[in-house]
């Protein structure tokens, strides 16, 4: 069965190409020109991936994002962007994107990005049919279950977006080891981003924000000033 790929562009010539290129490679495509649409379409199907622009009619890709996200959609999403800024890139992490790619781009470098998306979600997201309870993963107060694409919060579940789970397991199962961010870029994301490692820094603060009792004096997941970040089980006196 073909993965489902929501792909949202208020170009026409890029939507065509991007359909074009990603049925292609073997996906089934859904299209939309206007944020509106996207949030109708994101919120009522299910996709395995959105491939959702920044400027678009009706709403942005920010608040699209933002609503889905609000919304516990937690389906893979690739913001692209035509503007080189910081800013933007960011703030769309920071709102709940997994990636971005910035404009211009080949079809091709976008259906390679999209296949290694995927990839990285299914593996800490296995088919319902395969999932099992007999991996757990535990530190302080947060229990993991790697096959179920599980965590917990002293007994209570947390939602988080397939990147924040992967990042949080890669941390847990290199538990006491400084990680730098270019370590955590190459086993996380898959690929280099070239001086991008403030994607780093905004899923861990993510992460703290969902399993840290105080984010401002974090006892899981610790700032190594200058190198990276590492993750702790908590001592009795913090």
């Amino acid at each position: 069965m073909s993965q489902k790929i929501l792909i949202v562009d208020d170009e026409e010539s890029i939507l065509t190409l991007l359909q074009f290129n990603l049925e292609k490679a073997g996906f089934d495509v859904t299209t939309a020109m206007d944020g509106k649409s996207a949030l109708e379409k994101g919120l009522k199907e299910s996709f395995d991936m959105i491939v959702l622009d920044l400027m678009l009619p009706e709403m942005d890709g920010l608040e699209v994002c933002k609503e889905l996200r609000q919304n516990k959609i937690l389906t893979p999403i690739l913001m692209l962007t035509a503007k080189d800024d910081e800013f933007d890139k960011v703030l769309g992490l920071e709102l709940g994107a997994d990636d971005y790619l910035t404009k211009p781009f080949s079809p091709r470098e976008v259906v390679a990005r999209v296949r290694a998306i995927l990839r990285r979600s299914q593996s800490v997201h296995p088919p319902q049919e395969t999932k099992k309870k007999n991996n757990t993963i535990t530190f302080g107060d947060v229990e993991i279950f790697p096959d179920n694409y599980e965590v917990f919060l002293r007994g209570e579940p947390l939602e988080l977006t397939p990147k924040e789970f992967e990042l949080l397991v890669y941390l847990t199962t290199h538990r006491g080891r400084v990680l730098t961010r270019d370590q955590l870029l190459n086993a996380v994301w898959n690929y280099e981003f070239v001086g991008d490692t403030r994607i780093v820094d905004v899923h861990i603060s993510h992460l703290r924000e969902k399993i840290e009792p105080n984010t401002k004096k974090p006892i899981y997941i610790k700032t190594i000033r200058g190198l990276g970040y590492k993750l702790e089980t908590p001592t009795k006196d913090e």
